[in-house]
């Protein structure tokens, strides 16, 4: 897909890296079309970027049909938005356990449903979804982020087998830790046993180059990151081990008192 000249639907543009993403895609040439829960939010990124703007709810399904059908006429949905969803689930209720695999993962699969329809029509079109490399490796205290993110990037490879010849593609970008941006970096806490961060940008170009080469998966993170995930991937029980044996930090403590307050 060549980014310039296609309409691009962006969820979760208020929050994350979000606004990266937005600028870039503004600065390739594509007609922006934004969406978020507040337009006391939202009006500003329209006037900066040049783009329309849709209010929805992604917990909401009437919501996610509504701005399915205001969208239609999308090339390329990038479904980047996502709740934290961090800490005990003895802690959640019933409706915040909904919420987040609302948000987190019926969203993105219906709106790829939904849009994916009129691009296999055309014979042309391409689906985003950022995830994380929470997806593949399992880690304390993320029950509910973990996964959605589990189910996000099982739909996002299955679905790019059922799409195969359509002209359409399918993509997944992963970060790990992002630095600036997003829950963690706004909590000021130092990354779970030092491992490094990577910059906003880096994610911006992964999904860039998702996009426009079509690629099933990438994964943003340093390369000994990428390793310690692959591991844990192949082995859950080695690398539960491994995490109840390292020092304990206020990390998570952190984030989730930082989400409980944002609630």
């Amino acid at each position: 897909m060549h980014i310039a000249g296609t309409t691009v639907l962006l969820t979760g543009v208020t929050g994350g890296i979000g606004g990266a993403l937005a600028a870039e895609l503004a600065a390739r040439g594509a007609d922006l079309v934004l969406t978020g829960r507040r337009r006391e939010a939202l009006d500003p990124l329209a006037e900066r970027f040049g783009a329309r703007t849709i209010l929805a709810d992604l917990a909401d399904p009437d919501d996610v049909q509504r701005l399915a059908e205001e969208a239609a006429g999308t090339q390329i949905l990038i479904a980047n938005a996502a709740l934290p969803s961090s800490g005990d689930v003895l802690d959640y209720t019933p409706e915040q356990i909904d919420r987040s695999i609302a948000v987190n993962l019926r969203a993105p699969a219906m709106l790829a449903r939904l849009l994916a329809e009129d691009m296999v029509t055309a014979g042309r079109g391409h689906i985003c979804f950022v995830g994380s490399l929470s997806g593949m490796a399992a880690t304390k205290s993320s029950s509910m982020y973990t996964a959605t993110k589990f189910g996000l990037r099982g739909f996002s490879l299955s679905f790019r087998q059922d799409l195969h010849g359509t002209g359409v593609g399918v993509s997944i970008v992963q970060p790990g830790f992002v630095r600036e941006l997003g829950m963690f970096a706004n909590t000021g806490s130092s990354t779970p046993g030092g491992v490094r961060t990577v910059a906003p940008e880096r994610v911006v170009k992964g999904v860039m180059r998702a996009i426009e080469r079509d690629v099933a998966e990438i994964n943003v993170a340093p390369l000994e990151l990428k390793f310690l995930t692959k591991i844990a991937s192949q082995f859950p029980g080695f690398a539960e081990r491994i995490q109840r044996l390292a020092a304990p930090d206020q990390t998570m403590k952190k984030i989730v008192e930082a989400q409980r307050t944002s609630r």
